[in-house]
């Protein structure tokens, strides 16, 4: 069977573990302190008015990216809140309680709210960092240039030092194991730690490409905008940004269809090339855990799809 044919998993990476999202769920498998294998499951809910709106294309993209935000922020709290945790001890979770903040708004909502907080950071600064060089670099398209320059240059040492921390190494090690997993899958090899291992830890529809195209796509949609002071301009690259999310998801899909066109295919190797920063190569362990957790989903995948199919029939 070719990957065309095949479902359409995406991934994502958490302290010490991976998770993996499918058509009905999510799942996602950790390696616990006592190196035992420990799961959370939730199903993929289906809004029907949200549905309409992912299939409209740039629209789509944002729905997306929203949606994957809050549903990865609890992946990853119950990764972080369990990894260094003793099985035994599991009880002094329900002792824990939550922040105000997350009472109130829920972990989801802060998921989205550190998003989009976290590109307002990375959109705002180039853009007071260009405005500095006015008195030398005043042309608008160097402006922009400058801008998106410093834009690349932030996000490239954002992620190289943070990547020098223990913990996010190892993150970016199961980022690897996530992509080589999905690699192997895709190109139909059995998921044995042997073949996964073997397979690429770049993957085209990685959201970490995404982040580099909403560098090159605001830099030429900034080109049609002439804002008159910095006032103008900020206002401009705030409202812009859910437009330069839209695109830039376009651009990763339209990529991810072209990879095995000649020539075309290029058009996706900066989101590959950034990859080599925000991925590493895993341990066999990690492999492990990474299939584990994509066999799990696949489990309930198809035992949903069953169960659909013996609905109609019946």
């Amino acid at each position: 069977m070719s990957s065309e044919q095949k479902p359409l998993y995406g991934g994502q990476a958490v302290v010490e573990g991976v998770m993996f999202g499918g058509k009905h769920h999510y799942v996602t498998a950790i390696r616990r302190k006592d190196q035992s294998i420990d799961y959370f499951h939730l199903p993929r809910k289906y809004n029907t008015k949200l549905a309409k709106f992912k299939k409209i294309p740039f629209l789509r993209g944002l729905i997306a990216i929203i949606e994957s935000s809050g549903n990865g922020t609890k992946h990853l709290n119950f990764s972080t809140d369990r990894f260094d945790l003793d099985p035994s001890e599991d009880y002094k979770l329900e002792e824990q309680e939550p922040s105000k903040l997350s009472m109130i708004l829920g972990v989801a909502v802060l998921g989205v709210l550190s998003f989009l907080f976290g590109k307002f950071i990375f959109t705002l600064i180039p853009t007071f960092l260009a405005a500095m060089f006015m008195p030398i670099i005043s042309g608008h398209v160097a402006q922009i240039l400058l801008e998106s320059f410093f834009k690349l240059i932030l996000l490239l040492g954002y992620i190289y030092f943070v990547s020098l921390t223990p913990i996010i190494k190892r993150v970016f090690q199961y980022h690897g194991a996530e992509h080589k997993v999905i690699n192997a899958y895709e190109n139909g090899k059995e998921l044995t730690i042997e073949n996964v291992q073997a397979a690429s830890r770049l993957h085209y529809r990685c959201g970490s490409s995404f982040i580099l195209f909403t560098v090159i796509v605001g830099l030429f949609l900034y080109l049609f905008f002439y804002p008159e002071n910095l006032f103008e301009r900020v206002l401009i690259r705030i409202a812009l940004i859910p437009f330069v999310i839209g695109i830039s998801f376009e651009v990763l899909q339209i990529t991810n269809k072209l990879r095995e066109v000649p020539v075309l295919k290029y058009l996706g190797l900066p989101g590959l090339w950034l990859q080599l920063l925000t991925t590493k190569e895993p341990s066999n362990e990690q492999v492990e855990v990474a299939i584990l957790s994509f066999n799990e989903l696949k489990r309930r995948e198809e035992e949903t799809e069953a169960q659909l199919s013996k609905a109609m029939v019946e």
